[in-house]
């Protein structure tokens, strides 16, 4: 019966044949219904999902005071002229110390980040190439080393920057 369908070694046409290259007729309809329902499915999902958290209490709309109006522009101006000056830390202030730690953290960690996805990218790259042109392996090897000595170099320069922040910071008088 399927005879028509058939021309290889198979005498039952698959849904897909590997050696004959045939489509059963039926494989679009059984496509489509399939993805009918994986949308049908995913709906339900994220229909139950979207039920399931509580929603979060409306927050209260606090009326300004009447006297109060819009700043004017040359008070904002005048404190964005002395900003930088509130930047540098007073005697017992405690913000630049702490502010200072967390750029230096912030300094060394996306440079050890950067760093690292960096070599990994190259040694994996390098090692390709070896594999494909095990004769060029010497000079791949060279090329890699001065360029992961280049990336190590940048790792060195956030440090460097997180022990200005920690211990010799200049905005601390």
């Amino acid at each position: 019966s399927n005879s028509s369908l058939a021309q290889g070694p198979y005498s039952v046409c698959r849904i897909f044949c590997p050696d004959c290259l045939i489509q059963h007729p039926m494989a679009a309809p059984r496509s489509y219904s399939m993805a009918a329902a994986v949308l049908l499915a995913t709906g339900a999902l994220m229909l139950t999902l979207t039920r399931t958290f509580v929603p979060a209490p409306a927050p209260r709309v606090i009326a300004a005071a009447p006297h109060v109006e819009a700043l004017p522009a040359a008070t904002l101006a005048l404190a964005a002229a002395a900003a930088p000056s509130a930047a540098y830390a007073d005697d017992g202030s405690v913000w630049i110390p702490a502010l200072s730690a967390v750029g230096a953290g912030f300094a060394i960690g996306l440079a050890a980040i950067g760093s690292g996805v960096g070599q990994g990218i190259a040694s994996g790259r390098c090692i390709d190439g070896i594999s494909r042109q095990p004769e060029v392996a010497d000079d791949l090897r060279g090329v890699l080393l001065l360029s992961l000595a280049f990336m190590e170099s940048l790792t060195i320069y956030g440090l460097v920057i997180a022990l200005v922040l920690l211990f010799a910071n200049p905005l601390i008088k």
